[in-house]
């Protein structure tokens, strides 16, 4: 398996280094995956679960909703957070000249 590395190109050589790193990865993954394995199978050996044993809660990510900060003085169930695209409300209300601060709730 082991190559002569001295009459090698550049390009060989680079060629080289990328499946020898591919290997390393694959080697650690397989490696990781085992051991985790084997902490599962005595985890459930005792009756537990790999997380309750380490307190581990899920993780949720979640993106939060921004607060309202604008109101539509015609309809004020209309919002917006000031984030991301004007409304059309809030478009037509700036084009009629009245100022942002006009519309804060």
């Amino acid at each position: 398996m082991a190559k002569n590395i001295d009459n090698m190109s550049l390009s060989e050589l680079q060629a080289y280094q990328k499946e020898v790193e591919a290997a390393i990865k694959g080697y650690k993954k397989k490696r990781r995956s085992d051991a985790l394995a084997a902490v599962r199978a005595v985890a459930k050996e005792h009756g537990f679960t790999v997380e309750e044993l380490l307190g581990a809660k899920p993780v949720i990510r979640t993106t939060a909703k921004g607060v309202a900060k604008y109101a539509n003085p015609d309809d004020p169930s209309q919002t917006w957070s000031g984030r991301g695209r004007q409304p059309a409300w809030v478009k037509a209300a700036l084009a009629a000249g009245k100022p942002m601060a006009s519309l804060a709730i």
